[in-house]
């Protein structure tokens, strides 16, 4: 008879332990499919779930699902709003140097300047025009760049010969603004896996931003081998950058003088750092204000 009440009674536990076993996983489930409806509409909720039945492991699946969705929106978002920023700003770009052009442009076709002051307005108008088309082709860059569309044509190339023929064309820029030039190229050969067009961009970018934004009296490009890179650097001796935004200079957009914010797209040094990374090379920048900004990048050389 104990027996008997001993067996009824194990029935009993099993058959309410299983009633709710059972009761649990359809809650379970129900709560589940209450979260995919919530996410299938573009929120974002997470499941709790303990134990390690095949319902809670089901969860923790979907929560990662919801958890990397909810990233992959976010990213989203954020680039959409960089991207209105970056248009915006660029729009303003455009529009001023746009504007002025016109303005000399109609003065010229009104008549409203004699012959020596219609050579000179002629010469304004066509530096504007060449300013706005340096400007359309760093946006065109930049975003060839962010969509991974840029084609590059890598080869073996002296690093050393190109620098020189990139700097040769700075020089009177630079004699104009009495900026004095120290060149530490060496005369033997450094074979780089370069793409001419991207490294042109680089050192004549890193350039602008030191006679430009700099305000240097002082640049000096060196490059030099150690063991298995080379390494190119631009210094001048400007107004520098502040240690706590040397974090943000090579972000789109960045301008860290406000006072700048009519000069410049805020996009070279961004695209430096793109045009560096497809190098498989290295970028640092080192400042003290007031005393001398240093560029350093790394590129992977022939041996």
């Amino acid at each position: 008879m104990m027996i008997e009440y001993i067996i009824i009674t194990i029935l009993t536990v099993l058959c309410l332990g299983l009633s709710i076993y059972i009761y649990h996983n359809r809650m379970k489930q129900k709560e589940l499919l209450a979260v995919l409806k919530v996410v299938k509409q573009g929120e974002n909720r997470k499941n709790f779930a303990t134990g390690n039945s095949l319902v809670s492991e089901i969860c923790y699946n979907v929560n990662e699902i919801v958890e990397n969705h909810r990233s992959k929106i976010a990213e989203l978002h954020k680039k959409e709003e960089a991207n209105k920023e970056l248009l915006t700003s660029l729009s303003h770009d455009v529009r001023t140097p746009l504007a002025s052009l016109l303005g000399y442009l109609d003065a010229l076709e009104d008549g409203l300047v004699d012959n020596e002051e219609r050579e000179r307005y002629i010469k304004i108008a066509r530096k504007k025009a060449y300013n706005l088309k340096s400007l359309v082709d760093t946006l065109f860059d930049w975003f060839k760049l962010n969509s991974r569309e840029m084609a590059f044509h890598f080869e073996a190339i002296d690093i050393n010969e190109l620098s020189r023929e990139i700097i040769i064309e700075w020089l009177p820029l630079l004699e104009e603004k009495k900026i004095q030039l120290e060149v530490l190229i060496p005369e033997e050969e450094f074979l780089v896996i370069l793409d001419k067009s991207a490294y042109s961009r680089i050192l004549n970018n890193l350039m602008q931003n030191a006679v430009m934004h700099g305000r240097c009296s002082l640049l000096k490009i060196a490059i030099q081998r150690k063991n298995s890179v080379v390494v190119l650097s631009v210094i001048d001796n400007g107004s520098g950058i502040p240690e706590d935004k040397l974090p943000y200079i090579f972000e789109r957009l960045y301008k860290c003088d406000a006072a700048r914010r009519d000069r410049g797209s805020g996009l070279g040094l961004a695209i430096v750092k793109e045009l560096v990374r497809a190098h498989q090379g290295k970028i640092e920048v080192r400042s003290v204000p007031h005393k001398n900004t240093i560029f350093t990048i790394e590129f992977p050389c022939q041996v």
